[in-house]
């Protein structure tokens, strides 16, 4: 039974992290809603979300693996024109996770309070319900090479305000791309490359607490059920999602946040 636990909750890990409907979101209300101490457990979460980053580290594999070359290449080697691009995509990733990151440090304790506060989570996901539902039918032209570095930032300030349980990362941050005027595929791309420095840096402090434990030796076979049933789960969704953005149904996201909200609002009242 325990087993079952493990793999149903990587499975919601797995469903909502690219989903634009808040993972963290969903993990306070399951919290509260089965009173399951599991949640409250960091080194599961270090689990399942690994297994969500090596999920969605394989999707863009090719994408990362490119950029880092022309990073490095630009960096090494300036003569190269043709890294010239890929730096300064590397460079829009890295000034649009400084928000969210300057604002993880300094208001790290106030966030987790809101984990605690449930009209807070109702709220946020009615939030997020009417930003999806205000870009339904936006679909700009900027490609990659369009993108600004005020785009950047502007979409990294829609990425901080996702700190708060219930506001999705990726609704927040698709909604700021769609909103600068970039098409769905470099919305999509621009979305998840973000993804990468918030989730590295939320792990590496995951692992500097997991190495101060010393009692996850008899739940290492449960933990890894969550991290595999996570990635496998989270590769799928992406999927879904990126199905859903490219043919305008982001609207069908917004009504499910629409409908979570109002019943944390009314049963938590």
């Amino acid at each position: 039974m325990k087993f079952i636990k493990y793999v149903i909750l990587g499975i919601i890990q797995g469903i909502t992290e690219p989903l634009p409907i808040s993972s963290s979101g969903h993990l306070v209300l399951i919290k509260n809603l089965f009173n399951t101490n599991m949640l409250n457990d960091v080194n599961f979460e270090i689990f399942v979300n690994f297994g969500s980053f090596l999920a969605i580290f394989y999707i863009f594999r090719k994408e990362i693996i490119k950029l880092l070359k022309g990073f490095f290449g630009q960096i090494f080697n300036k003569k190269q024109a043709n890294y010239q691009k890929d730096f300064k995509y590397c460079l829009l990733i890295i000034i649009g996770s400084i928000p969210a990151g300057i604002a993880g440090i300094l208001f790290k304790d106030k966030i987790d309070t809101f984990q605690e506060n449930l009209k807070i989570l109702g709220s946020a996901f009615l939030i997020t319900a009417l930003a999806l539902f205000l870009v339904r039918n936006c679909n700009g032209k900027k490609t990659d090479n369009d993108i600004s570095y005020k785009d950047a930032i502007i979409i990294g300030l829609m990425q901080m305000i996702a700190l708060i349980p219930g506001i999705s990362r990726s609704g927040a941050v698709l909604v700021g791309c769609l909103l600068c005027g970039l098409n769905k595929e470099a919305s999509l791309k621009y979305t998840f490359m973000l993804y990468f420095p918030v989730s590295v840096a939320s792990m590496g402090l995951g692992i500097l607490d997991l190495m101060e434990t010393n009692n996850i030796s008899n739940l290492i076979l449960p933990y890894l059920i969550g991290l595999i049933s996570s990635g496998l789960v989270t590769y799928f969704s992406y999927q879904w999602l990126s199905n859903w953005v490219k043919k305008g149904k982001l609207w069908k996201f917004s009504i499910y946040c629409l409908c979570l909200g109002i019943f944390v609002l009314f049963y938590f009242r």
